[in-house]
This record gives structure tokens, C-alpha cells and sequence, in this order.
């Protein structure tokens, strides 16, 4: 009974992984065709970043907002000991069996972390962020005044374009993410 029911479980996967495989991972026909898994062999290659293109508006750079704060400190503390062990042999059979006793003493650590105090640490409450606004974003003229985050390096070079410059990057963040 458990051999038949196994093979019906195993002849289940294997059909089930077949019209997965034949399924193409599309659920509608409005879809662009792409690459399901694999061509000849080799992974599928991993998206390209989408890049933002627009007109410089404004810059912005957050600061790093830390504070200190203080958390329970923990030391490792370790206690040592002994402890008399019993040991016993046993030899022949019958009534010509003997049992031999003798005890040792053995040393043994035991070590835990326990709370010694408090000790201060430094806080981020706000990462570094560096930020630009841009309008006509992807060519789109009805949009203006939307805020990206960049990296430190797309910031620069932001900073030292000119007003209305055209601009593309890759941004870090979604639009306005706490710009």
C-alpha cells in the first residue's frame, strides 16, 4: 500500500513539473515574449537597470542622522569545577565475576554570557542620502519636480551639471523615497 501510494505521489510531481515547464510562466497573452529560464544551457541573463533620463532640477544631500543610545553590556563569564566520576570494569563470567570500582576527578569550564552594565553606542536614525529632482522625466513633459535617489557619484556629476541639463542615471531608490 505505501509503494503504490508513493508512486502515485512521484508520477503526480513529475507530470505537474511538466506543464510547468511547458506553461512558459506567462499568465496573459498581452505579455512581451522573454526568455522563460534559459537559452542553450546558460541562466537566463539578469535584467538591465532601468535608467531615468531628464532635465536637472535640483539637488539635495540628507545628511547622516545619528544618535547615541546605550544597550545592555555583555561579558562572557566562566566558572570552573570539578566533579568525581565513577568508573566501573567488569570481568569473567558466572560466579568467577569481579567488578572493579575506581572514581576520578574531572575538571570542567562552564561559560555563559551574563549583563555587566550598559555601554553607549553610536545610532543611525537616518542614512545618507543624496538626492536629485528632475522634470520631463523620460521625455514625459507632464512630469516635473520628481525626486530620485542616486548614488554618491550621480549626485556629483548632477552637481556639477547646469540647470535644465539633461541628465541619466540609475536610481537607488523609487521616486520621492525620502527626498
Amino acid at each position: 500500500m505505501f509503494g503504490r501510494r508513493l508512486l502515485v505521489t512521484a508520477l503526480t510531481a513529475v507530470i505537474v513539473g511538466g506543464l510547468g515547464g511547458c506553461s512558459g510562466g506567462r499568465g496573459d497573452d498581452s505579455a512581451p515574449d522573454r526568455p522563460s529560464a534559459s537559452v542553450g544551457g546558460a541562466p537566463a541573463p539578469a535584467p538591465a537597470p532601468e535608467t531615468v533620463t531628464g532635465l536637472r532640477d535640483e539637488t539635495r544631500h540628507l545628511a547622516e542622522r545619528t544618535t547615541r543610545a546605550t544597550r545592555p553590556r555583555t561579558v562572557r563569564r566562566c566558572t570552573t569545577g570539578t566533579r568525581r566520576v565513577r568508573h566501573t570494569s567488569r570481568s569473567g563470567s558466572g560466579i568467577h565475576r569481579t567488578t572493579r570500582t575506581w572514581y576520578t576527578t574531572e575538571h570542567e569550564r562552564d561559560c555563559r554570557r551574563v549583563r555587566s552594565g550598559t555601554e553607549t553606542y553610536t545610532e543611525v536614525l537616518r542614512p545618507e542620502r543624496w538626492c536629485v529632482r528632475l522634470d520631463d522625466v523620460d521625455g514625459d513633459r507632464e512630469k516635473d519636480d520628481v525626486w530620485y535617489r542616486v548614488t554618491r557619484a550621480d549626485y556629483d556629476t548632477a552637481l556639477a551639471a547646469d540647470d535644465h541639463a539633461r541628465l541619466e542615471f540609475v536610481p537607488q531608490g523609487r521616486q520621492d523615497a525620502g527626498c
